[in-house]
């Protein structure tokens, strides 16, 4: 068995970040969206990836507008907005 030494904090005092004066990357996307279903509808999917694939399904049924196209490029096969 191999053993370990405990790390020692050598670092200079110049690089001791204070976390607590941390702010979120204004610069950084978030690309995950969250969202609450209710409860009777909850009880239908079993995961994310089902809910995925009936929503997929419905926007198959919506056609694409020329605003959309226009909008989105024409390679995106986004939907209309509701």
């Amino acid at each position: 068995m191999k053993k370990t030494t405990p790390l020692e904090n050598n670092l200079q005092p110049e690089y001791d970040f204070d976390y607590s004066k941390a702010k979120p990357n204004r610069f950084a996307n978030d690309y995950h969206i969250s969202v609450t279903l209710d409860s009777d509808v909850a009880g239908v999917f079993k995961n994310s990836e089902s809910v995925n694939k009936a929503l997929r399904a419905i926007l198959s049924a919506i056609p694409i507008t020329k605003h959309a196209q226009q909008k989105n490029g024409a390679d995106n096969k986004s939907r209309a907005d509701f």
